[in-house]
């Protein structure tokens, strides 16, 4: 199994190439092919989840893999996983399967969405595995593209300026990260290891000054916030949030799901592989400043997505709140808060994507998304009496995204308020508001849209189908089980954060 990584990295570009040789007109097939590839790689990574040591703390040395690749400028083929990394790989192959079924009325090219769809897969897992900084950027910059074009072609009304406007925004960050990664090589002398991210690791840049403007900065504080930026526009970092609720209501369903579930994701996974190890001192020095970004985003995100009539933006900045919570646990620092916050970036990736999927669902009857329309007037009612299979799975979801005990978001939510409490007790003592707000506008969503009189509208929709059932059952499960038993992945991860954590401490 040592080129484990290679067949999970590489094997949905070999569905681009199968795709690509399929005429257009076999419509059925492309949809197959995709499906096809999307759950062969799923099942590859469930193999990586076997193949896991729990007991080492670094990357798994089994599944390393470095090769050479422009040895003129050390920059290697550089692929590892360890227990940060690797509960993100599993979501990634689990929701980009599950995205498949759920595009299967695409009429629109679907050879050209599905091709994107596969190319996008690639570069996440590219993201997540790559142990060489030059080789993160390229995957971290191509992922653009197929976004780009997945919401500018096949995305809503307003599709080219939420294409554009994301596009901008993630350019822009990735434009601070370029200039870090080049200010790290010459820092490390061109060396061998100037852009292997392991050898970077520790505060070797900690004593470090640069000359800039004719004035003199400590190196690490100032790139530490190069690429602290680069990484908050993605998931999203309050005031660099913009671009988000314009993406996710402009997309369809299926990249919409992938933009909650995995790409917001990419950001706090920088912070972990990159900003936090390679500059553990100012990471601890501006703790206090990230934390007060994670509370704002936590606020700020809930009293939007309260003022939400339109439930795939309430759904949007539900995203951001939550994520908040997230940025306050890494900010911690501390053993409970760290492990709390990869666990939500799960959790939050799988309660999420099934809210996103249900919005879709409702949305292919409705054409439409409105809790209130502009006029007024009620947009959904009485949908618990005339579709309750779709209403269990919507319990199911929203009580996860609430936090309710028993299901996914609660045990992550509390181990992250548990680690956090002792070394920011105001700033948790707010963010619990948060939570109060969010149960305020899910719930005040739910009496909207269920209860009432069946309107006219709603005795015409259909409840779920089989395939909409069998692509919400994982999740469903997912979110379930994972709250009464998050043993699985807190397994995987406990030593790798347990490491990072030592790192910061010593700081």
């Amino acid at each position: 199994m040592h080129r484990l990584l290679d067949w999970i990295l590489w094997l949905p570009m070999i569905g681009v190439l199968a795709l690509l040789l399929t005429p257009k007109e076999m419509t059925r097939g492309i949809k197959y092919i995709s499906l096809f590839f999307t759950f062969l790689t799923f099942l590859l990574t469930l193999c990586l989840y076997g193949q896991f040591d729990t007991s080492l703390a670094g990357m798994q040395p089994h599944l390393e893999i470095n090769h050479p690749w422009i040895p003129s400028f050390n920059i290697f083929y550089h692929l590892g996983v360890d227990g940060i990394s690797t509960p993100m790989i599993i979501l990634t192959g689990l929701l980009f399967f599950l995205c498949v079924p759920c595009s299967w009325k695409i009429e629109k090219s679907p050879k050209g969405f599905f091709a994107l769809l596969l190319m996008l897969e690639t570069t996440v897992f590219g993201v997540f595995m790559s142990l060489d900084f030059f080789l993160f950027y390229v995957f971290w910059e191509v992922m653009l593209l197929p976004m780009f074009f997945l919401i500018g072609v096949w995305g809503g009304e307003n599709r080219e300026y939420a294409a554009i406007k994301f596009f901008l925004y993630t350019f822009f960050g990735s434009v601070l990260m370029l200039v870090g990664m080049i200010a790290l090589y010459y820092a490390s002398g061109k060396d061998v290891d100037s852009f292997n991210l392991l050898a970077l690791h520790g505060g070797r840049f900690s004593n470090l000054t640069i000359d800039l403007f004719g004035s003199t900065f400590a190196f690490d504080k100032l790139f530490f916030w190069a690429l602290f930026i680069g990484f908050a526009i993605k998931v999203p970092v309050f005031p660099f949030h913009t671009w988000l609720p314009h993406a996710h209501v402009q997309a369809p369903t299926a990249i919409s799901v992938i933009l909650a579930g995995v790409l917001l994701k990419m950001g706090t996974y920088g912070f972990l592989r990159i900003s936090f190890p390679i500059f553990p001192q100012a990471s601890v020095y501006f703790a206090e400043t990230i934390a007060i970004l994670g509370l704002i985003n936590v606020l700020y995100g809930a009293f939007c997505a309260m003022a939400q009539k339109d439930i795939k933006r309430l759904v949007a900045y539900s995203s951001v709140s939550h994520m908040g919570f997230v940025m306050m646990g890494l900010a911690a620092m501390t053993v409970p808060s760290m492990n709390g916050a990869v666990l939500q970036m799960f959790n939050h990736g799988t309660s999420t994507a099934m809210m996103f999927l249900l919005v879709g669902i409702l949305y292919e009857r409705s054409h439409h998304r409105w809790i209130v329309k502009p006029d007024g007037s009620k947009g959904f009612s009485g949908l618990a009496t005339h579709l309750p299979k779709y209403t269990i799975f919507f319990i199911i979801g929203m009580f996860a995204s609430l936090g309710l005990p028993g299901l996914s978001g609660f045990i992550s939510e509390a181990l992250i308020f548990l680690g956090t409490f002792p070394r920011f007790t105001t700033l948790t003592t707010l963010a619990v508001i948060g939570l109060l707000i969010g149960a305020a506008y899910l719930l005040w969503m739910y009496k909207r849209m269920f209860f009432g009189e069946v309107s006219s509208d709603v005795k015409e929709y259909t409840d779920m189908d089989c395939r909409e059932i069998l692509y919400m059952l994982p999740l469903g499960i997912a979110v379930v089980v994972f709250g009464i038993f998050p043993n699985p992945i807190l397994d995987i991860m406990r030593a790798s954060v347990g490491n990072l954590v030592q790192l910061l401490a010593q700081r």
